[in-house]
């Protein structure tokens, strides 16, 4: 599909000031060209162009809001000036798969000063002779080269489900919803044992009650053989 048609339907009928993320990933570009991007995209945050054909980024327009920019899987060889005259916000850049040789080809992302993340994996200048501590040199304000700090240590992933910070969050959410459950199963624990202990108080006053009744009537059958007739229907001699 040419890259026109599938600006159009990315938009999706909204206005390009709209937009603050665009992917036009394998997509067909004019001769090796950016087309149909413009200025108007003055929102844009988030742009993807991998594996597009493209030679040159000499028709990328003015994008100050551009944080990220994705052009993996190109035929890019130079001409990188450009990114520092019209994205110049620019944070992460991945290059990955272009034809990148030399080191001073990336001299002109010196002047993107918030870069901090930069990927080149399977461009020809990785195989050079201290490729990292060259790259690193040249470009100060890297923090990550093909997901790596200067020290080895791996760049965290941005995304906070891959984080599994959310997933945190909610076990622990969950676990604290479980001690209320268990908080509130004690209580109902605690109001049954006191209800049987009532019952059990209960039931052994009326014994006690019942033990006094029988005492009585025996205490009065004993005095009055009279009381035993009418109650039990024969005399009674103690």
């Amino acid at each position: 599909m040419e890259m026109k048609k599938r600006l159009t339907l990315e938009l999706r009928n909204k206005k390009p000031g709209e937009v603050k993320e665009l992917v036009l990933d394998n997509c067909r570009s004019d001769d090796g060209k950016i087309v149909g991007l413009s200025s108007d995209f003055e929102n844009l945050e988030f742009l993807s162009m991998i594996n597009i054909n493209l030679l040159s980024v000499s028709n990328l327009p003015k994008l100050n809001k551009l944080r990220k920019l994705e052009l993996s899987d190109n035929r890019i060889s130079g001409g990188l000036e450009v990114l520092a005259e019209r994205t110049p916000n620019l944070t992460h850049l991945n290059l990955s798969g272009n034809k990148i040789k030399d080191i001073n080809t990336l001299e002109p992302l010196k002047k993107l000063p918030n870069l901090h993340s930069l990927d080149l994996f399977n461009c020809e200048v990785t195989m050079l002779i201290n490729y990292r501590e060259s790259v690193f040199t040249l470009l100060p304000q890297l923090t990550y080269l093909d997901g790596f700090d200067a020290d080895d240590q791996e760049a965290p992933d941005s995304d906070p489900e891959a984080d599994g910070d959310g997933l945190e969050d909610e076990y622990e959410n969950g676990e604290g919803e479980e001690e209320d459950d268990d908080d509130e199963e004690d209580d109902l624990d605690e109001e049954v044992i006191d209800d049987e202990e009532d019952e059990d108080d209960d039931l052994e006053g009326e014994e006690e009650e019942d033990g006094v009744d029988d005492e009585v009537r025996l205490s009065v059958i004993g005095t009055n053989p009279q009381h035993h007739v009418a109650m039990f229907g024969s005399a009674f001699v103690p």
